[in-house]
């Protein structure tokens, strides 16, 4: 059987959430916002390991989470910079693997994934080498050009045909490594997601959408932490 790792980015240090903790670190809903995240990761059937990078200065803080409710991780360890530099040590970590190995990046900072989903990231790689969970824009989308002190609407896409990324987002294991070591020499690209990454230096390999939900959200700002403790007291695994 196909092993399927998760690896769980937790690298924020909490400035824009204007904390003195990274916002991974945060107690909602009883517990920290990283221990909501593994329980859900924990309890996906089709997740065999668990990654886990942090700022190298909270490792620590997190291993006491961690040993706190007994998760059970291969692996937490510092991770980089960027985001991309966090996956890149996350792939070094997974260097032993088999090329065949599911592996789903997913942020730590949106606790409100379900198992369900996860599971359906895992299961849509036995037809797709990489993947993404999206959910559609229920706003218009435009594009625009800066004009001085203003910008202009310059593009006014069809929203039926856009999606808004979330994550986990899910590959094999030699795809994703492959394309983040073409990654690393390319200095003029800037990767925001790793389906990114795969798009620029895989643009021939399809990236399968599996289906989101609006409670998955990310918490960055100060009004996200209420709104995630709002709907995690109110779900169940």
């Amino acid at each position: 059987m196909t092993r399927t790792v998760a690896v769980l980015l937790a690298g924020g240090t909490g400035r824009r959430m204007g904390a003195d903790v990274p916002k991974q670190l945060l107690d909602v809903a009883g517990k920290p916002i990283l221990a909501h995240t593994l329980d859900v990761f924990t309890a996906a059937r089709s997740v065999d390991d668990i990654v886990v990078l942090m700022p190298a200065e909270h490792v620590d803080a997190a291993r006491r989470i961690i040993d706190h409710y007994g998760y059970s991780v291969r692996h937490l360890g510092p991770g980089g910079a960027t985001r991309d530099a966090s996956t890149r040590a996350a792939l070094g970590v997974l260097a032993d693997e088999d090329p065949d190995t599911k592996v789903l990046i997913h942020d730590a900072v949106r606790p409100l994934v379900t198992v369900d989903q996860v599971d359906a990231c895992a299961a849509i790689l036995d037809r797709f080498d990489a993947a993404t969970l999206a959910v559609p824009t229920t706003d218009t989308i435009v594009g625009v050009s800066s004009n001085g002190d203003v910008d202009l609407v310059t593009d006014l896409p069809d929203r039926a045909g856009l999606r808004r990324v979330q994550t986990p987002q899910a590959f094999r294991l030699g795809l994703l490594a492959r394309c983040h070591e073409a990654a690393v020499t390319d200095t003029g690209f800037v990767p925001t997601d790793d389906c990114g990454v795969v798009r620029r230096y895989a643009p021939d390999v399809p990236i399968a959408v599996v289906a989101g939900s609006d409670d998955n959200i990310k918490v960055t700002h100060p009004q996200d932490v209420d709104l995630a403790d709002r709907l995690l007291r109110d779900r169940t695994l």
